[in-house]
């Protein structure tokens, strides 16, 4: 025997439950599952500044500006349709060699400019970040929270001056280690296959003997031709500043780099 009102608290059950399944698709800016392979062309500039506290004396040495190219790897991942997760890792270096008149005093050592000078830097940044996107339809917010890890090997190679006598030296500063970083994002989806995206990150370490800041800020676009397979193509900008301190001296390390990326995409 026919039921209308069952029929239709049946068919009311059905609208809901579609409509609960489209609201749980997540907004067509993000992807479940994203990965990142490609490669950065740089434009980098760093210098080494040292002070000593007794005598006082302080001098700032050019490690060397010039354009370099990387390769980088990203991971983005999304669950519960708003929980997003993205894992980024690069690494720079540079090698410069020097002939100048003056002297740089580092460490406590004093080297002659006046001679060859070799100064050698690596720089290694990692980042893994929570985010939480605002937003179901073309235009998404994220604001998040994570872990930068950032590690800096500098070699300088010389000569000194020792009772009038110049020999060979070699100094070597390292240091790593792990802050936590903010993060802020947003994407725009034009269509399915054309996006927008912009990020910028950013940590403040204080306390103990090292201390610096990071700042990270990117924009890009997004093009998927097929459904699984694109590219992206952005521009970014990184500065990263540490300074060590001891009890008879100061070191500040900054670096600076800017410049187009280019992305193979896969995304699911």
């Amino acid at each position: 025997m026919n039921n209308p009102g069952l029929g239709r608290t049946c068919a009311a059950a059905v609208a809901m439950l579609a409509c609960g399944v489209a609201q749980a698709q997540p907004s067509p800016a993000l992807d479940r599952i994203s990965f990142w392979i490609g490669g950065s062309n740089l434009d980098t500039d760093a210098t080494l500044e040292a002070s000593s506290f007794d005598p006082p004396e302080h001098g700032k040495l050019d490690l060397g500006k010039g354009n370099q190219s990387i390769t980088r790897a990203r991971l983005d991942l999304l669950l519960f349709d708003a929980q997003g997760f993205s894992f980024d890792f690069y690494s720079l270096n540079r090698s410069k060699n020097r002939s100048y008149d003056g002297n740089f005093l580092f460490q406590g050592i004093p080297f002659d400019l006046n001679a060859n000078l070799r100064t050698n830097f690596d720089v290694d940044l990692g980042s893994a970040a929570w985010r939480w996107w605002f937003g179901r339809g073309d235009d998404v917010f994220g604001i998040g929270l994570g872990g930068a890890y950032y590690r800096v090997k500098l070699d300088l190679n010389g000569t000194v001056q020792i009772e009038d006598q110049a020999v060979s030296a070699h100094e070597h500063w390292t240091d790593n280690a792990v802050a936590p970083v903010v993060t802020l994002a947003y994407k725009h989806a034009f269509s399915d296959s054309v996006r927008l995206y912009m990020d910028a990150s950013g940590l403040k370490k204080n306390g103990g003997s090292l201390t610096g800041h990071i700042y990270d800020v990117r924009a890009g676009v997004e093009w998927f031709p097929w459904t699984n397979l694109g590219l992206s193509a952005e521009y970014g900008k990184s500065k990263l500043s540490l300074r060590r301190e001891r009890d008879e001296y100061a070191a500040a390390f900054n670096s600076d780099f800017h410049g187009p990326s280019v992305f193979a995409r896969l995304r699911f």
